[in-house]
This record gives structure tokens, C-alpha cells and sequence, in this order.
């Protein structure tokens, strides 16, 4: 297992808080936000890891991924506007799966933009810091915190980002996911001007077709032209399984969940036999899927692992 940095028992300052805070982001839809979202929480959860994640999105499709939709606990995401109104703690809807909690969205953050508007008439910049305010007090006990950004909301976007300490942007090798990798990186200006200390974790590559180095190289430079240089890469690549997705969206289950029930699912032949070709069979892509996330998992940690240690090290030479 790769540790990260202990919670200080005694409560930390609100940037040790949001130290693991990392929003998911790319100005385009339809790149992967939250099924990366969802899969790695799910992933560092099975692995005992105490993982949140807050869902920004008011179309919630976090809450088709891992099951709760319609549920007494999906609250569209009342309670998360109401945190926000009322600037205090948010409260999470707990073990969504053993050790993942989530705070969920939906269409009540339609109410968030014009309050965020009016508070923007009133504070100016400053209206963004809410969201790490009220995160926060929540954060703390958590190994790592999640928040699924929704596409083309720069309210919404900013709030995130002046809440988080880590940006990751999946991407798609099209011109449309690069193009809302640039979008972000104008969002990531205007955001450190609240929140220095955010910084770019990396990027990735999801439901591609391909590990060519030409396409991780056109990647690499789209990114280092958007964030001024800077462009870093996950080195795992999430494949492109259209059968896997539908499967984990239509059921609710993570590709590792769904990974064990292909495994357990009777060979083809035998369901033939049986007469029991009536229920759709689960795509056997699902194992290599998991594989992916459970390697992009190992790979986050260990980059946050090292900044932190690299953040501390810093901190002892300043002393």
C-alpha cells in the first residue's frame, strides 16, 4: 500500500485539510471526468483507503456509476447548495461503498450559480473561497477527496478549483478534449490568484485505442502549451471499452466490481445450453478496464506521495 502523509489528531489549518483535494476537470464533456472519478474512489476504497468525493455535476451521472440514484440519500444536491448558503460543513452520504462517501449533485445546483453570482456582486473573488471553506472541516479524516467537475460551468469550475490543492484532466486524443484542456488552463490562472497552491497533477489519456508514443506526444505537447511548460503525463492510459462502460453505467458497478462478475458469469456455451441467453452478458473487457484503474490508482498515490514528501522536505530546509 502506498501511505500518504498522516491527519494531524489535533486539526490542521485549512490547507492541510484540503492537502488531498484533487478536482477532476476538463472543460469538455464526455472525456471521462467521472468515470475516473468514480472507478479510482472505488479503487483506493476496496484498498482501505477512506476516500470522499463531491459531485459537482448537476447532471449527476456519479450517482448512475456507483448505484444510488433515486435513493432516500440522493438529495440532488440540496444539501450541497444548502452547505454553501449557509457556509457550513458539508455532510456526505456515507458507504455509498465501504469507506467512499460522497456529498451528491444533481439538479438542485442549478440554485448554486445565481447565489454564486450574487456573493460575486458582493465579495468580489473572494465568493470562491466557500467551497474550501465548507470542505474543509469534512475533508479532514480523508485519505484522498474527489470533486467531479462539471463541463463548461466557470462558476461551478472555479469553485472547485479555488477548493482544491490538485488538478487532473482526463482527455480524449480529439481536438475537443484538448481544446477544454486549454479552457481549464485559463481557469487555473484566474484560480491561483485565491489559491496559490494549486498545481497540475497530470493528465490522462482515457478510452483510447491506441498507447502510441506519437499520441502521448501530441498529448504532452497540448498540455505543456496550455500550462506554460509544464506537462505532465500519467503513463497509464485507460482504454476504450464501449460493451464495459454501458455494462458499469446500466448496472451501477465499478469495472473491479464488474471484473469479479465476469468471472463468476457462466462460459457462453453453458448459458446457450441453459436457455438463459436472455440476460445480457457481461463484456469480458471489463477485467482489463479494472486493470487500468487499479494501475492509474497505484500511480496517483505514488505522485502524491511524492510531493508530499517533497512539500516537506521544503518546509524543514525553510526552518
Amino acid at each position: 500500500m502506498v501511505t500518504l502523509r498522516a491527519v494531524d489528531g489535533g486539526g490542521a489549518g485549512r490547507a492541510h485539510a484540503l492537502g488531498r483535494v484533487i478536482a477532476m476537470v476538463n472543460d469538455k464533456g464526455g472525456v471521462g471526468k467521472t468515470s475516473l472519478v468514480a472507478n479510482l474512489a472505488g479503487q483506493l476504497a476496496a484498498a482501505d483507503y477512506r476516500c470522499l468525493v463531491v459531485d459537482l455535476n448537476r447532471q449527476a451521472n456519479l450517482a448512475d456509476d456507483l448505484g444510488y440514484r433515486d435513493d432516500e440519500d440522493d438529495d440532488q444536491g440540496a444539501g450541497l447548495v444548502l452547505s454553501i448558503l449557509t457556509e457550513s460543513p458539508l455532510t456526505p452520504v456515507e458507504d455509498v461503498r465501504p469507506g467512499l462517501d460522497v456529498v451528491p449533485g444533481g439538479a438542485r445546483l442549478a440554485d448554486l450559480v445565481p447565489l454564486m453570482v450574487s456573493r460575486l456582486q458582493e465579495r468580489g473573488r473572494a465568493a470562491f473561497d466557500v467551497l474550501a471553506e465548507v470542505l474543509a472541516p469534512t475533508a479532514e479524516p480523508y485519505d484522498v477527496v474527489f470533486v467531479d467537475c462539471p463541463p463548461e460551468s466557470t462558476i461551478l469550475t472555479d469553485l472547485a478549483l479555488t477548493a482544491a490543492r490538485w488538478i487532473v484532466m482526463p482527455t480524449k486524443s480529439d481536438v475537443g478534449g484538448l481544446v477544454g484542456m486549454r479552457l481549464v488552463a485559463e481557469r487555473f490562472a484566474v484560480a491561483r490568484e485565491r489559491n496559490p497552491d494549486l498545481a497540475l497533477l497530470g493528465a490522462v489519456l482515457f478510452a483510447t485505442g491506441t498507447r502510441s508514443r506519437r499520441v502521448h506526444a501530441e498529448l504532452r505537447g497540448a498540455v505543456a502549451a496550455a500550462f506554460g511548460g509544464h506537462s505532465p503525463l500519467f503513463a497509464t492510459v485507460i482504454r476504450h471499452a464501449e460493451r464495459s462502460a454501458q455494462d458499469a453505467r446500466r448496472l451501477g458497478r465499478l469495472a473491479h466490481e464488474l471484473e469479479l462478475e465476469v468471472a463468476a458469469q457462466p462460459a457462453w456455451w453453458a448459458s446457450l445450453r441453459a436457455g438463459s441467453t436472455a440476460t445480457p452478458r457481461l463484456s469480458t473487457a471489463a477485467a482489463g478496464v479494472a486493470a487500468d484503474y487499479r494501475d492509474l490508482g497505484v500511480e496517483l498515490l505514488t505522485l502524491l506521495r511524492a510531493a508530499e514528501e517533497s512539500t516537506t522536505g521544503r518546509d524543514v530546509e525553510a526552518m
